[in-house]
């Protein structure tokens, strides 16, 4: 799984921006240039299910990977789309229009799938837990992690 983090991680100059509150992204907006995934993630969701609110959070810094990895995702998607789907058929729909990310750089989605009333009677995105993962257990990581940044 190293190389693939590896692959999908920025520069660590640009690393600064995950002290940076997370950006609210809407179907106008044009996220960060700089996260080449992150931009992916909205274009493809704007496109295939046409929002009326849509964020895209990078989560990865969360998570035992490099700095400025694009693996780690959580995203709230409103969409009239979703109107009379059971919430199975709404994610599906957001993983289909996500097929390639996941299948390549994206380890981890988090998806919020609202339709527009759903959200109108509760305008919040949940909050991720703590990473529990797998490297809890690895004794290795620091050396992966200094790995990735060399």
């Amino acid at each position: 799984m190293l190389p693939g983090v590896l692959r999908c991680a920025r520069p660590a100059f640009t690393s600064l921006a995950l002290n940076r509150p997370l950006a609210h992204f809407r179907p106008h907006m044009d996220p960060d240039s700089s996260r080449p995934v992150e931009r992916a993630i909205t274009t493809k969701l704007t496109a295939a299910l046409k929002p009326d609110h849509l964020e895209v959070h990078n989560e990865s810094h969360m998570h035992a990977v490099p700095p400025g990895s694009e693996s780690h995702f959580r995203v709230l998607v409103v969409s009239s789309q979703f109107d009379g789907l059971p919430l199975i058929k709404r994610h599906r729909l957001v993983n289909e229009a996500l097929k390639e990310e996941l299948s390549g750089c994206v380890h981890a989605l988090s998806i919020q799938a609202k339709t527009p009333e759903q959200w109108g009677s509760n305008p919040t995105l949940a909050k991720s837990p703590p990473c529990m993962g797998g490297s809890r257990g690895d004794h290795t990581v620091q050396e992966k992690l200094k790995a990735g940044r060399e």
